[in-house]
């Protein structure tokens, strides 16, 4: 993410983090520890993101957050496979809910709605780059 920061982030371009535990519980800290867990940790090395990481957020389920929800329901999945239930720390399930932490969403508002749910399998950054290309020579 910080490398798409680098390439599009003087372009009217951020990317922004939220942090959840929902997926394998991967994810316990508490939010004043994030940014240390992502320097430290994971990834670790030094990172620093150069982007706002916000407060932790459930993503799916009865207590997610509205913006996930409209997000979800704007855009068709991407995966049909649900995958392993064990992993998974959330009720209901649906067809529509993040699967795992890869996935992304890209939201322009050159058309004023979401535009792109993407999973990691997919080359986030290349296709990202494209679209970026095609949203700033559609907006002159």
């Amino acid at each position: 993410m910080n490398a798409l920061m680098e390439m599009f982030g003087d372009l009217n371009f951020t990317v922004l983090g939220f942090p959840c535990n929902q997926f394998g519980l991967q994810s316990p800290e508490v939010n004043h520890e994030t940014l240390n867990i992502l320097k430290y940790v994971r990834p670790g090395g030094g990172f620093v993101p150069k982007f706002p990481v916000f407060g932790k957020v459930e993503v799916n389920g009865l207590n997610e957050e509205p913006l996930f929800t409209y997000l979800k329901e704007s855009l068709p999945f991407v995966n049909p496979v649900i995958g392993d239930m064990k992993k998974f720390y959330w009720s209901p399930i649906k067809v529509n809910d993040i699967r795992w932490n890869f996935e992304k969403f890209l939201i322009t508002w050159l058309l004023s709605i979401p535009v792109l749910l993407y999973y990691l399998l997919i080359e986030f950054t290349l296709t990202i780059e494209l679209l970026m290309r095609v949203a700033l020579w559609i907006g002159g």
